[in-house]
């Protein structure tokens, strides 16, 4: 009769631990309020424990707290938002579906007024200058042109410079004492010639007036 009492007196015994047991799995969505879409990545703070955990993709997340914790959601397109976990719960479970303010950026006041003349607006509207945007600019700045002109006034580059040294102190020293290949029966070079020939690089240009210059002394 005792074991049995004992038995029966065990149940009773391990309820009351399960009701104070403090910690809980606090789990939902967070949506925009304006939309109703998912907010990803969103901070789960507490003023005890710092960050707890963050949103999915989808906007769910599931973090343990304990009953009577203030929780703090943040993320940086929107207004921070607070949340303060009941005390009075009795299971081990509490969900919610929280939402979020998208946060506005205040700007000073713009005030439009009309022309005085509706000559005026059309003189403005045709002779305005309008800038160019980031597309017309890149455009400009990737000419053949201006790459040229870029290239000629960036400063040489010191790699590029020590490797053209070494590799015309190579070429000296392959043909250390002796003397130089020559191009006059290479078949390249006779084909270059000619093809210059037919262009009429050779042709004798007219002479170009020359500006004389006269010394004041």
């Amino acid at each position: 009769m005792i074991l049995a009492c004992t038995c029966s007196l065990n149940p009773l015994k391990a309820q009351p631990g399960k009701q104070n047991n403090p910690y809980i799995l606090f789990t939902g969505l967070v949506l925009t309020s304006d939309s109703l879409k998912p907010i990803p990545f969103v901070n789960i703070r507490t003023p005890k424990r710092g960050l707890i955990g963050f949103t999915d993709y989808m906007g769910h997340f599931d973090v343990v707290v304990q009953k009577g914790d203030t929780i703090l959601f943040q993320q940086v397109e929107q207004e921070p938002s607070w949340h303060v976990v009941p005390d009075t719960l009795h299971g081990n479970r509490y969900s919610i579906i929280k939402l979020m303010t998208q946060d506005t950026i205040q700007m000073s006041a713009i005030f439009i007024r009309a022309l005085p003349l509706k000559t005026l607006f059309e003189n403005e509207f045709v002779t305005k200058d309008i800038p160019d945007d980031a597309y017309e600019r890149a455009r400009q700045n990737l000419e053949a042109e201006a790459l040229k002109e870029e290239q000629r006034l960036r400063p040489a580059d010191p790699n590029m410079s020590q490797q053209l040294l070494a590799q015309s102190r190579a070429n000296q020293l392959y043909y250390y004492k002796q003397a130089p290949p020559q191009n006059y029966f290479s078949p390249g070079a006779w084909v270059q010639f000619l093809e210059a020939w037919k262009r009429g690089d050779f042709k004798k240009k007219p002479n170009q007036k020359k500006s004389t210059y006269v010394s004041p002394y």
